[in-house]
């Protein structure tokens, strides 16, 4: 059965928001060589409402691999009750019930189902122990202002650590199981 693996960049401070502003200067080879595990084992995508239009404007036109390409040719299921104005192939809105809607995609043949960016969407989906993998990227970076992931999360929730590591630029890649409680 497929998993949905959630990719965040995170700072250490827990900031998810504008990522350019903080991460890229620590976006070294490791960093991109996770990234592109990360797409090979993927083949279709949930987004929140507020990152789809963030990305729709953005990545048909971009040629940043390795992501460009997977994030172009992937469906692309947005969770939200709108899709703005922004129309992006390969991208179908979520109406049903969010559990529900993933066991269907969980169900269907095919690779892991990613979950990039979109904190509201993770939070929301942590809540309902939707996420199978909780995949970060901590730069050694405060990054001081911005909406943190966890904003609003009220339970306790003890996680396994199932990989980590540091690359050269110091950022620590680490992989959660979210299901140990």
């Amino acid at each position: 059965m497929r998993k949905v693996v959630s990719y965040l960049l995170f700072s250490i401070d827990g900031v998810t928001d504008a990522p350019d502003e903080w991460m890229f200067e620590h976006f070294d080879s490791e960093v991109a060589q996770h990234l592109q595990y990360l797409v090979d084992t993927q083949d279709a995508v949930l987004l929140g409402r507020a990152t789809y239009e963030y990305w729709a404007p953005y990545w048909p036109t971009s040629d940043v691999e390795p992501f460009a390409t997977f994030i172009n040719s992937s469906p692309k299921y947005v969770v939200g009750s709108t899709l703005g104005e922004h129309q992006w192939q390969n991208t179908e809105r979520i109406e049903g019930h969010l559990a529900d809607e993933v066991a269907r995609l969980k169900s269907q043949p095919g690779k892991n189902i990613g979950v990039h960016g979109s904190p509201t969407l993770v939070r929301s989906m942590l809540e309902q122990d939707l996420i199978d993998e909780l995949r970060l990227a901590v730069p050694p970076v405060i990054a001081g202002r911005g909406s943190r992931l966890l904003d609003g999360y009220q339970e306790k929730r003890p996680m396994r650590l199932l990989e980590s590591q540091q690359t050269s630029s110091g950022t620590l890649l680490l992989t959660y199981d979210p299901h140990t409680r």
